[in-house]
């Protein structure tokens, strides 16, 4: 085989090597606080006026009055003809707040949640030790997001 004939096989080959090689993927650019989210269960909501919720993990304390908003959830309003697909937030009843931390690991939470209720009086400290979560939500290209959320109900505190 000839200088050409090689240089044509080469140039053949390496046009054929990207497909080989699985594409890269985007990753969204969503940013993740650390932290500490927590639900007010519908339930309990008239017995809430306000909530201060410690977090302590590895040594680290961290500690704040929350601010409470009103919780939704995601209604499907399904998918057109022509596959644009759509939803819709709708009131769920519960309050969430969140407790941002400098940083979160998998390692244990411990939470305690004290209050009042509207009339000022103060409402039963509930402490629960959690485990943190570690998924990848937009794929392992795109790192590993570490979260924790506790659920509020006159029975105490869960993790969610």
């Amino acid at each position: 085989m000839g200088r050409i004939g090689v240089a044509l096989t080469l140039a053949g080959t390496a046009a054929l090597l990207p497909g080989c090689y699985p594409e890269a993927v985007a990753c969204p650019a969503i940013g993740h606080v650390a932290g500490v989210s927590l639900t007010v269960s519908a339930g309990y909501v008239k017995d809430v006026g306000s909530l201060r919720l410690r977090a302590c993990q590895d040594g680290t304390c961290t500690d704040k009055e929350l601010v409470l908003h009103p919780g939704s959830v995601a209604v499907d309003q399904g998918c057109s003809p022509e596959g644009v697909c759509s939803a819709t937030s709708s009131p769920d009843g519960t309050l969430q707040g969140f407790l941002e931390m400098p940083s979160i690991s998998e390692s244990a939470i411990e939470a305690t949640v004290s209050g009042t209720s509207p009339a000022g009086i103060a409402l039963p400290v509930r402490t629960l030790t959690l485990t943190p979560k570690g998924d990848y939500p937009y794929g392992e290209q795109c790192g590993r997001v570490i979260s924790a959320g506790v659920v509020l109900d006159a029975g105490g505190l869960s993790q969610t």
